[in-house]
């Protein structure tokens, strides 16, 4: 109510036009009532339109110190508008906030009571500054500005400090720019983590959030994982999500769930994260209503079960029902997450089972109708072990009515992860003889045609949607085949040699040339993508103009130098495919001779 009464009678303009007095005890007294009322929204914004942003950078030059604590703490209040946050920078105020934080080590160290008056002022300079580029350092402008200022190495000291009022800002600052690559690569090779983590034991929530937020966003890089397994971080971080008095604080749980997730992406972590029963916990929190929560706890049980151990766990403490609970959800990271923990989980013969007993399957392959190209490129890769690991797969994709036309039908994908995807799920339902007729026959469109008179409107809307989306699957693959992507063109591949036996789908493929492109693949770095380049040339060979189209495209030395890999169904594949070539030849001898 006061901070109001002294905006409507004019109060403001009064005291930032204190700001430019010559009596150094006016600008203070202005100052100190700035820094308190610039806590309401509104008189932030009254401070921005008056022009007070220029005047408190100005003030950052001043000697005095009392004066620069001041004007920093106001602009740290300030700066939550964005337009203030943008005229700090403008006025050449980011490198001035930056000069306050350097500090000698001797004040971070010692206790304030320890501290001579001096020193006390300029630990307040710090915290005042570190206050200030926090709320800065919401701009993605401020924080590249910041960095070329030099306030990393800065920061890193203060981290030492033993003073928590200058460690959370320096914390919070910290954890906004790890967003950055250029700062996830310095607060590495500055250190910081070790000093991160001995924070994350601190009584103070809020720093425990900063810090876990920080390891979260940089613990994707493997040095930056192993560090904080070394400095001991995981126990600190596993901890939190086991206790239950945090279970309400979501921003602290999401934040230390999601450094897990990240650190789990190394081997050596999961080790640890075993020791620490760490999925047995996560499981738990499986329950929470938090989305953020839910997709980082997910996240990281799909790194942890990539491992034997860690499936058979998750299967006996009851998560893959409330993994396949969580498939109704709406949220696009959650569920990309749990199709990539199924996917794993499918490898496991019993929890397989299970998830067939829950209607898994079914629920997975809906996920394909996802607008969201990740959630669809994810549940296509975790539908290739469940169907290859079914029991009777072949009847249970087609028990699952327009299943198929649902994978042709994003072939029409633009996103190349997508493509692959699905190019690989194919390849697995393709080997079932039933379901690549299916995939292959035009008669669909028969019986969409004969609905076409109809007058619900309802039916109408769908039809026209089906027969719109509805392709023969061997041209849809064919015209896939020029691309330079390496995990597309080896799962194209191995979609193609699924296809290619049935029907007349090795001439059809011949026929729209795609033989000459798929010899291209040949030349790729990657072993993989030669491993299924070749199974589709085997198939393809089948046919006697697709051998001389091969020929002349110089496959054959392609394939006399991966006849020799070590790969065994590389080798059984090149051999076929040269022999198929040969065979030709030598019947090609054969007439030339007989009409000599």
């Amino acid at each position: 109510m006061n901070q109001r009464a002294i905006q409507d009678c004019g109060g403001l303009e009064v005291l930032v036009n204190l700001l430019e007095s010559n009596d150094m005890k006016c600008r203070l007294g202005a100052l100190s009532v700035l820094s308190e009322i610039s806590s309401n929204l509104d008189i932030r914004r009254a401070i921005v339109d008056l022009g007070g942003i220029p005047l408190l950078v100005q003030i950052l030059s001043e000697p005095g110190r009392d004066l620069k604590i001041m004007a920093a703490e106001t602009i740290a209040n300030v700066a939550k508008v964005r337009l203030a946050r943008k005229l700090v920078r403008k006025c050449n105020g980011i490198p001035r906030l930056v000069d306050l934080l350097d500090v000698n080590m001797n004040c971070l160290r010692s206790q304030r009571d320890q501290l001579s008056e001096e020193e006390r002022e300029m630990l307040d300079m710090a915290r005042a500054g570190a206050r200030a580029l926090w709320s800065l350092s919401e701009s993605r402008h401020n924080k590249e500005l910041m960095c070329k200022s030099g306030i990393v190495p800065l920061m890193g000291r203060l981290l030492k400090s033993v003073h928590i009022d200058v460690v959370v800002p320096t914390m919070g600052t910290i954890q906004q720019c790890a967003s950055q690559a250029n700062y996830q690569l310095a607060i590495t090779t500055e250190g910081m983590i070790f000093d991160i983590v001995s924070h994350l034991t601190s009584d103070n929530l809020d720093l425990k959030r900063q810090c876990s937020s920080a390891i979260f966003k940089c613990a994707s890089d493997k040095t930056a994982s192993d560090m904080v397994r070394e400095s001991g971080g995981l126990e600190p971080l596993v901890g939190i999500a086991r206790d239950k008095t945090v279970r309400d604080n979501k921003q602290l749980l999401a934040a230390a769930t999601g450094a897990i997730w990240k650190c789990a992406a190394s081997e050596a972590n999961v080790k640890k994260l075993d020791q620490l029963k760490a999925v047995q916990v996560l499981v738990q929190l499986l329950n929470d209503e938090n989305e953020e929560v839910l997709t980082n706890v997910v996240g990281a049980i799909s790194e942890c079960v990539k491992y034997q151990n860690n499936r058979e766990i998750l299967r006996q403490c009851g998560g893959i029902p409330l993994l396949v609970n969580l498939l109704n959800m709406t949220h696009a990271p959650l569920l990309e997450n749990i199709a990539r923990t199924l996917k794993e989980c499918a490898s496991d013969p019993e929890s397989m089972t299970l998830m067939e007993e829950l209607d898994a399957i079914r629920l997975i392959w809906s996920l394909l109708k996802n607008s969201n190209p990740k959630v669809q490129a994810y549940a296509a890769w975790a539908l290739c072990p469940c169907i290859e690991n079914a029991k009777d797969s072949g009847e249970l994709v087609r028990s699952f009515v327009g299943a198929l036309e649902l994978v042709v039908g994003l072939l029409k994908s633009r996103d190349n992860f997508v493509l692959s995807a699905v190019c690989a799920a194919i390849a697995t339902i393709a080997r079932d003889r039933e379901n690549l007729s299916v995939l292959s026959d035009h008669k669909v469109i028969r019986m969409l045609a004969d609905l076409v008179y109809t007058t619900d409107d309802l039916l109408r809307e769908h039809l026209a949607a089906a027969i719109a989306s509805y392709h023969k699957v061997i041209r849809m693959l064919a015209d896939l085949v020029y691309t330079t992507d390496d995990l597309l063109r080896e799962h194209l591949a191995a979609a193609i040699a699924s296809c290619a036996p049935y029907s007349t789908n090795t001439q059809e493929l011949g026929r729209l040339k795609t033989v000459t492109p798929i010899v291209g693949y040949m030349v790729s770095n990657n072993p993989r993508v030669h491993r299924t380049t070749a199974m589709a040339l085997q198939k393809l060979s089948e046919d006697p103009q697709n051998c001389i189209t091969m020929h002349q495209s110089g496959v054959v030395p392609f394939l006399l130098e991966t006849v020799g890999s070590k790969d065994r169904e590389l080798q059984e594949a090149s051999a076929g495919c040269l022999q198929n070539i040969r065979k030709l030849a030598l019947r090609a001898e054969e007439l030339e001779l007989c009409g000599e």
